[in-house]
């Protein structure tokens, strides 16, 4: 192995490190935010996969932030990335094998893709292909979902572009965004 492919490797290592500590914030903050509405902990550890007493740790242990904003209305761009990845994630459920965006968001969810730019107007380019061309095979919210964040995305102003939005940092808001987009489309 070359000195270029090993620090590949480690790099590669050392995002997933950093992405499993930003979902653990995460996943904090959304227990936080969940037992503040009412939930109880036995259910927030049958849901997280923890057990009660860790749960009971996450509620007691001071907050270091603002528990995590679930609401689609947020304009900073990992959230709008993660909503058109959710959309997108959905549009390939629905079409299978026929949609055009299928194989990108398949790249992105394994990480063998990055969202760049470039990336993210192929995903916005590809899905707008399928909205298009499959419009009687999927649902009016897909295409409203779609105009909300594509307007978004170009309004935004520069600033805005470059802010993290709220806690966790983007992949995990991208994360975050992309599940609720997904769990908003399917009405749940």
């Amino acid at each position: 192995m070359t000195e270029e492919q090993a620090e590949e490797l480690f790099a590669g290592m050392n995002e997933v490190i950093r992405a499993g500590e930003e979902m653990r914030r995460l996943r904090a903050e959304m227990i936080q935010q969940f037992a503040a509405a009412g939930w109880t902990q036995d259910r927030l550890a049958r849901l997280a996969g923890m057990s009660q007493p860790a749960v009971s740790k996450q509620l007691t242990r001071p907050r270091a932030g603002e528990a995590a904003d679930v609401s689609l209305d947020q304009h900073d761009t990992p959230w709008l990335e993660g909503r058109l990845w959710g959309l997108a994630e959905e549009i390939a459920g629905t079409l299978g094998g026929a949609a055009a965006c299928a194989r990108l968001t398949h790249a992105l969810a394994l990480g063998r893709k990055r969202f760049t730019p470039q990336n993210v107007d192929a995903l916005r380019r590809l899905v707008e292909e399928d909205l298009r061309t499959h419009r009687a095979e999927l649902a009016p919210r897909h295409q409203e979902t779609y105009d909300r964040v594509a307007r978004a995305l170009d309004t935004m102003p520069p600033p805005a572009r470059e802010a993290g939005g709220g806690p966790g940092g983007p992949a995990a808001r991208r994360t975050l965004a992309r599940q609720v987009q997904r769990v908003r489309l399917q009405g749940r």
